[in-house]
């Protein structure tokens, strides 16, 4: 999923750094010390707050259609790959049904083995063969 939002960049140190505020995420305020690691920084806090919210199962806020910037400051947009961020840093786990065969459940058993963990290994075993 890829979303868009405005954020306000004000320069400061002379113009060389930015404070990116993005006004829809509340408290979503960062900065950079150049025009290109601000957009980063930007885009990064956005996608964490946006992850954050889902992760706790909540909605997130629609972006606005247009923001004005005070004097000083300029809009620019944020796009944020959702799929992306969460793969590199969600966190949250959730709670899948698996069916094994009996004599499996029961090595599992006998041997102190996780199926949740064994899974969760092999998973990553092979996302990581991947990339």
């Amino acid at each position: 999923m890829k979303l868009v939002y405005p954020a306000i960049f004000t320069p400061f140190d002379e113009g060389n750094g930015f404070t990116v505020e993005v006004p829809d995420l509340p408290g979503c305020v960062t900065e950079g010390n150049n025009l290109v690691e601000a957009i980063e920084m930007g885009t990064d806090a956005a996608s964490g707050w946006i992850l954050g919210e889902i992760e706790d199962g909540n909605s997130f806020p629609a972006a606005s259609m247009a923001l004005e910037a005070p004097a000083g400051s300029f809009v620019n947009l944020l796009v944020l790959d959702m799929d992306s961020y969460a793969e590199q840093y969600g966190s949250k786990a959730v709670r899948r049904n698996i069916t094994v065969p009996a004599w499996l459940d029961t090595y599992a058993q006998k041997n102190h083995l996780s199926l949740s963990k064994v899974v969760q290994d092999s998973l990553l075993e092979i996302a990581q063969k991947e990339k």
